[in-house]
């Protein structure tokens, strides 16, 4: 089991609390049974999954099916499921290494993460035990495969509008469902569906569905822009007869189920993307190595250099990101009695403590991605627009990350939804800092904020500005809209940008300030360097976020007083990020890929 904090950190207090660096998980503090999973996932993708690319993408099920067993023989599909139910109850971090390496599987990847997280935990964490003895031994072999329908031809991003109805049958039997379910991945050849519906039209609840079920048929395979190799098909429900035992947890609880499960999906989606950025920036550099131009490669020309350098920038701080909120998570789980009969409850309560950072990651990394997939193709010129390249694969496959789990502007109304709800609640200062930095701004003066001494002072300095600036545009907001504040959506979405660059910027920092510590400033300069050039772009970000915020909220004197405010706390130096990013694109040359 990996070590982790000792101390219970809230879900979002990164915002106004200072976090020790000692206390985060990084990459480098992974132990070797997480390092041996991943190379036996590793080791399984190029001996099985790759070589049988052409044919996943064609839809061979069959093939499919097969893969999945083998992967289960494997342990890949059990991780997570508790050792009770014949799952290896491992570590979260452990299933974020699985899933980084196994993402270059392409499309095969994504129907394992949809049986591994959606497809199977619903199960694990709500089931009861009859419902986990009948599933899960098999969910964790790959006997039975999982999948997920809460989408419907009318409600996507809406769930809970869902018209989908459920009503028992007169001798309590059965639940009749009807409607319609759209966009399931792996309906073809899942065994079963965990499915909502309403019960008496009005009762949002979850239910199990199994393969053959009277009533129960498949539309046809959606033609997709990408990730064509996996299955997606609507699932029409006419009178569909559904045993009244595969009603999972509650009449009414299905946001519960739904929700809760989402948060883990939008965490291991954003683990997913992790993985791409880093095969994404490894045929980057292949190619630019080997693709010659006026004489010499293109990899030594400086613009080439300035994209791979941005690439492994930003991966970096995906990286810093998802295995933070790995650890932050794992505490919670780790603490739990996994023999207890509310092991599974008690699993997602510790990962809805943690929404924000699973939505975090979720929009982030899929952003991140869809950067460097892009860059991707450019750098291989034409040659990315032809398909047999893995530049116009791995292009085409990113852009649904940023739809699934919840669309990004969902995720990014959730995020300053949450922390506001929990301030309202007690859970979290939020409000009470933010009144007190308004009164400490009367008389701040740029000179309170020095840099520490030591290495990545200056990044230290701009890390406290920036919450500050962050706290005054929330503050300021709450104080103008009040209740309304929730109909303020663009307002929300600078809230949320400013909310997800703090926890990059911080996640970044924190793990270069806990390297150096451990190997030494030397050793850790490739860290120190991405987060100095991140650092410089981010808070100018910062700044442009807050003065978008004062001038969408107000005119006049009060938005001059507002912007005089943010100038005190945006004074910076800027930096030769240009050297930087040619020190750093010269390490991952050498190394042929990401390098940190």
């Amino acid at each position: 089991m990996m070590a982790t904090a000792k101390e219970f950190v809230p879900g979002g207090s990164f915002l106004i609390h200072e976090t020790p660096p000692q206390d985060v998980f990084t990459p480098e503090d992974l132990n070797d049974e997480q390092k041996m999973m991943g190379k036996v996932t590793q080791e399984f993708v190029e001996a099985e999954v790759k070589p049988k690319a052409g044919e996943i993408e064609h839809q061979d099920w069959e093939l499919t099916v097969k893969l999945f067993r083998k992967a289960g023989e494997l342990g890949l599909l059990s991780v997570d499921l508790p050792t009770k139910y014949g799952g290896l109850g491992l570590d979260l971090i452990t299933s974020v290494v699985i899933a980084e390496r196994l993402i270059e599987g392409g499309s095969f990847a994504i129907s394992v993460f949809d049986h591994v997280g959606i497809g199977s935990l619903p199960i694990a964490w709500f089931g009861n035990a009859e419902q986990k003895a009948r599933y899960l031994p098999f969910l964790a072999t790959g006997a039975k495969i999982g999948s997920y329908a809460l989408t419907e031809p009318g409600s996507g991003s809406d769930a809970l509008a869902a018209k989908t109805k459920a009503v028992l049958s007169p001798d309590g039997k059965f639940y009749l469902l009807n409607g319609t379910k759209q966009f399931i991945t792996n309906a073809a050849f899942a065994d079963l569906y965990i499915t909502y519906a309403k019960v008496d039209g009005d009762k949002f609840s979850a239910f199990i569905i199994d393969r053959g079920t009277p009533g129960v048929t498949l539309g046809a395979e959606e033609q997709k822009m990408g990730i064509k190799g996996t299955s997606t098909r609507s699932i029409i429900l006419d009178n569909a007869e559904v045993p009244a035992g595969n009603l999972l947890y509650e009449v009414g609880k299905g946001h519960k189920v739904a929700f809760d499960i989402l948060n883990i999906g939008r965490f291991k989606l954003g683990a997913g993307c992790l993985g791409t950025c880093k095969a994404a920036l490894r045929e980057s550099v292949k190619y630019a190595k080997q693709r010659t131009q006026f004489g010499q490669p293109i990899a030594s020309f400086g613009l080439i250099q300035k994209k791979l350098a941005e690439m492994a920038i930003r991966t970096y701080v995906a990286e810093s990101i998802v295995y933070r909120t790995g650890g932050l998570i794992e505490t919670i789980l780790s603490g739990i009695d996994q023999a207890s009969d509310a092991a599974g409850l008690e699993a997602a309560k510790g990962v809805e403590e943690y929404a924000v950072e699973c939505s975090i990651n979720k929009v982030y990394v899929s952003e991140a991605l869809d950067y460097v997939a892009d860059e991707t193709v450019q750098i291989f010129g034409g040659y990315g627009y032809v398909s047999g390249f893995p530049a116009e694969r791995i292009y085409r496959d990113a852009r649904i990350n940023r739809i699934f789990e919840g669309t990004n502007e969902i995720n990014r109304l959730l995020i300053p939804a949450t922390l506001f709800r929990r301030a309202m609640q007690g859970r979290l200062p939020l409000l009470i800092a933010a009144q007190k930095l308004m009164a400490d701004l009367l008389s701040y003066s740029p000179a309170q904020e020095e840099a520490p001494k030591g290495p990545l002072g200056e990044q230290i300095r701009l890390l406290q500005l920036s919450k500050k600036v962050a706290l005054m545009v929330s503050g300021a907001a709450v104080q103008k809209y009040r209740e309304n504040l929730q109909e303020e959506q663009e307002m929300l979405g600078i809230l949320s940008d400013l909310t997800i660059e703090l926890f990059a910027m911080e996640s970044a920092l924190l793990r270069a300030l806990k390297s150096a510590a451990a190997v030494g400033e030397k050793a850790a300069e490739a860290k120190s360097d991405m987060v100095k050039v991140y650092f410089s772009d981010a808070f100018g970000r910062i700044e442009l976020l807050a003065r978008e915020a004062f001038a969408s909220m107000e005119e006049g004197d009060t938005l001059r007083t507002q912007l005089s405010a943010l100038k005190k706390l945006t004074r910076s130096t800027p930096m030769n990020t240009t050297r930087l990013r040619r020190a750093i694109a010269a390490r991952i040359i050498e190394a042929e890929g990401y390098r940190a």
